[in-house]
């Protein structure tokens, strides 16, 4: 029997199917439907139109909340850097949106994808100045704010635009070199309707593989065959393109050593002795000696930056174009921006490498023999130089002891995030990565804050394992508010503040540069000018976090293991001595000063 309907019961009429959606419902949809399990934002009265349907779907996409939206925007990169699967911010109109600026740009430099959801003014109010709206050059100008930070800003004006705007928006993060991507949306579309559906999914990240031609791959080991002296270096783009396996096997087979920019650290084992580590002012001294005196580069997937080529002081860490360059990488853009390279390819780093793989057994590639011993001579050099530092202790703490016992404790698998600071050249010249995606920078850019709040992403990420912020006790108090989170979400990361009382890495150059003179660089309390830092371990109790306080190079260790087996957030303030600095094996200009030589070995080659 029929189910009687309203009407003949007495009440309203059928109601027809509804045929239209929200704008916020199409984006929630979005997220659903594109897999992207977290949104890292804050509300404000521009996005409530948005957060009542992320709360319908709140079993699929997770709203995580932390107290500040630079943070949203470190937790979106580090998540992607560890799981190569973008996530989503979300911002408020006016001053929240603008507090995500410095958090985009980390990722543009860095090739980290995200979508950076952001609410404006409703269309009716464009241009009449209401309430945090930007207009002085246009209406709702906030994508002329992000415009320099992302790879594109989409602002859809009624919403049978958005199913277009969201396809494009991401498929832009994550093809070709990736990076975050703004959608800025006005608050009304959140509420009005349109009869659209979305449309077809975007391409997953790492679907588009460009290759090399014949002609290219023939010529690159042309210049391969006829070397003596070669090394390959890499950059984040091998991390990307996870070509670690084809990489170590081409290295592995022909025996040619590997120097890394810090974001390819770990794509080849750093216990390997192929692996020379860092280059440049602070790398390692055999990757500079070899970068020196190399016939034969083959780059991919790194952009040559001041940092890992001596600001492209010939002879430093690099000598071309004495030596042979093949430049390989994705965004065309690099390939020749700072060296000119005999052969530029625009290719996918791990499509190439298995190109080489196929056409390289049908070559005669020498063994480099001569080449190998060279560079394990300079390996003992710097091993008997560095290697006592390693094993003392002190207190203050020896910055080598801190690195030294954060890798006998963690695991290969652990990831370790890094802020800008000294603490951070000190773990570019002796850190030792074993996989891939496993050591976090914040690189290009270089923005304090990264570090502390990136691991809350990365261990959103992979939460079967250990994940570590080394951070400054600079950079860790600019976003502090991070331990509110870890609580608040029951995220058990670990932070190791590296406490020593000033902006150290500023603090050096002063003292390097002029005559010694500190001055706005130390953290001092008082005309007695006594050194000053708050008690970051209470600091971290009074927000619900384990705390704990080292001042001796004997207790680090043990309270490190305890606070990776915790299994809650922990911090652990310690206290590192100040007046020990990294020894320079390259050289970094800042133009007009004059630059500093190299303190161990060689000078340069001429």
């Amino acid at each position: 029997m029929n189910k009687p309907t309203e009407r003949a019961l007495g009440g309203v009429a059928d109601k027809p199917a509804r045929t239209t959606r929200k704008g916020g419902e199409l984006i929630a949809e979005f997220l659903v439907r594109e897999k992207i399990p977290y949104v890292f934002g804050i509300c404000g009265h521009g996005n409530i139109g948005l957060l009542d349907p992320l709360y319908e779907v709140r079993d699929k996409v997770r709203l995580v909340s932390p107290r500040h939206e630079q943070t949203a925007g470190h937790m979106a990169d580090g998540y992607f850097r560890v799981k190569h699967r973008p996530v989503a911010t979300l911002t408020s109109t006016g001053p929240g949106s603008a507090n995500l600026i410095m958090a985009l740009a980390v990722a543009q430099t860095d090739s980290s994808a995200l979508l950076a959801i952001s609410a404006n003014v409703p269309t009716s109010q464009f241009n009449r100045g209401p309430f945090q709206e930007l207009n002085r050059h246009h209406q709702a100008d906030y994508p002329n704010v992000v415009r320099p930070v992302v790879k594109r800003s989409f602002q859809p004006t009624r919403v049978d635009m958005l199913p277009l705007f969201l396809r494009q928006a991401l498929t832009t993060a994550i093809s070709g070199r990736p990076g975050p991507v703004n959608l800025d949306v006005p608050f009304n579309l959140f509420q009005e309707e349109a009869a659209v559906e979305l449309e077809a999914p975007a391409e997953g990240f790492g679907t588009r593989r460009s290759g090399a031609s014949p002609e290219e791959v023939a010529r690159t080991l042309d210049l391969l065959q006829a070397a003596r002296r070669p090394a390959i270096f890499i950059g984040h783009g091998v991390t990307l393109s996870e070509a670690g396996k084809e990489l170590t096997e081409f290295a592995r087979k022909y025996r040619i050593p590997v120097i890394s920019s810090p974001n390819g650290m770990g794509c080849l084992d750093m216990r390997d002795p192929l692996s020379l580590g860092f280059i440049g002012r602070n790398g390692a001294y055999p990757a500079n000696q070899a970068g020196r005196h190399t016939d034969f580069v083959l780059a991919i997937g790194g952009r040559f930056d001041d940092r890992s080529a001596s600001s492209w002081l010939p002879g430093y860490s690099w000598n071309f174009p004495a030596a042979k360059l093949v430049h390989v990488d994705v965004d065309h853009a690099e390939i020749g921006r700072n060296y000119v390279p005999d052969l530029g390819i625009l290719a996918d780093a791990r499509t190439f490498l298995r190109q080489l793989l196929a056409e390289a057994p049908s070559r005669k590639i020498p063994a480099f023999n001569e080449w190998q011993a060279e560079i394990t001579a300079w390996r003992a050099d710097w091993e008997k130089y560095i290697r006592p530092n390693f094993e003392a202790h002190a207190s203050p703490i020896r910055p080598e002891r801190i690195v030294a016992d954060c890798r006998a404790v963690l695991p290969d698998e652990a990831i370790i995030s890094l802020d800008s600071g000294i603490h951070h050249n000190w773990f570019m010249q002796f850190w030792e990565a074993r996989r891939p995606q496993t050591m976090l920078n914040t690189w290009g850019y270089s923005g304090m804050g990264f570090g502390p709040s990136s691991i809350l992403g990365a261990k959103l990420a992979a939460p079967e394992r250990p994940c570590v912020s080394i951070c400054g006790d600079g950079g860790f108090t600019m976003v502090s508010h991070v331990l509110c989170t870890a609580v608040e979400y029951d995220i058990p990361a670990v932070w190791v503040v590296w406490n020593n009382f000033a902006w150290a890495a500023i603090r050096d150059l002063q003292y390097a540069y002029f005559d010694g003179r500190e001055h706005g660089t130390a953290f001092y309390q008082g005309p007695e000018r006594k050194p000053y830092n708050p008690d970051f371990a209470a600091w971290a109790r009074a927000a619900g976090v384990e705390g704990i306080t080292i001042t001796k190079s004997q207790d680090f260790k043990g309270a490190l293991e305890h606070a990776v087996k915790l299994g809650k957030p922990c911090l652990i303030d310690v206290h590192v001595d100040a007046d020990i600095r990294p020894p320079g094996t390259g050289a970094w200009a800042l133009p007009p000063i004059p630059h500093k030589e190299p303190i161990f070995g060689a000078k340069h080659v001429r």
